[in-house]
């Protein structure tokens, strides 16, 4: 039986529970999830998933995530077109961030950019002599 926190967050029951016992999750039952391009290491948007986000991910191949603002699962591209294949998804070693490699189909990014990561640039290339120097 699904069980549904006080943030309206909904979680299944259904995800390996070693999986689950390693997650670290926020207040709200939610963690990062970075997608990146399987092929090329872009790193394209950052979403929310809780268990059930991830267990929909890992079986359907199909991105999941959690949307804090509507309070609902979206499957990534699934109004756009613009779709995330999954590729491969890795538990990171402190079990609060899951990388989510995908093929991306169109941009990954809300505003139909390829990536999130474009628009605001804060360095561009090292600095002569290493970082900060």
């Amino acid at each position: 039986m699904n069980s549904q926190n006080r943030d309206g967050v909904v979680a299944g029951p259904d995800l390996d529970p070693l999986i689950a016992a390693r997650l670290k999750r926020d207040a709200a039952g939610l963690f990062p999830a970075i997608a990146q391009q399987y092929d090329t290491g872009e790193v394209l948007m950052l979403g929310w998933m809780n268990d059930e986000a991830l267990h929909r991910t890992v079986t359907t191949r199909r991105c999941t995530y959690w949307s804090r603002s509507r309070r609902e699962y979206w499957v990534k591209g699934e109004t756009s077109g613009h779709v995330q294949l999954v590729k491969s998804v890795a538990l990171d070693c402190d079990g609060d961030t899951v990388l989510v490699k995908v093929d991306q189909v169109g941009g990954a990014c809300h505003t139909g950019n390829r990536t999130c990561f474009d628009a605001d640039v804060l360095l561009a290339r090292e600095l002569p002599g290493g970082y900060g120097a």
